[in-house]
């Protein structure tokens, strides 16, 4: 059978898509997102994710203690 892979606008569209399929007895499972999918959706991020990326292909990184993380 084919997969089907939904996009809800928002939770109302999510919940009322969950309880059609449930009605009619269609098996369904949360799918994992893709970060870099995730982030890519609005220009500006996609705009500052693939600068990260470049900087990182360069070298240009910093490393940053676990004990640092919060200061």
């Amino acid at each position: 059978m084919e997969t089907l892979i939904v996009q809800p606008k928002d939770r109302k569209q999510l919940t009322a898509i969950k309880a059609i399929l449930k009605a009619l007895d269609v098996a369904f499972k949360k799918g994992e997102e893709n970060d870099s999918l995730y982030l890519s959706k609005s220009v500006a991020n996609k705009k500052a994710l693939d600068k990260s990326i470049k900087q990182a292909e360069k070298g240009q990184t910093v490393k940053i203690g676990v004990a640092d993380l919060w200061k």
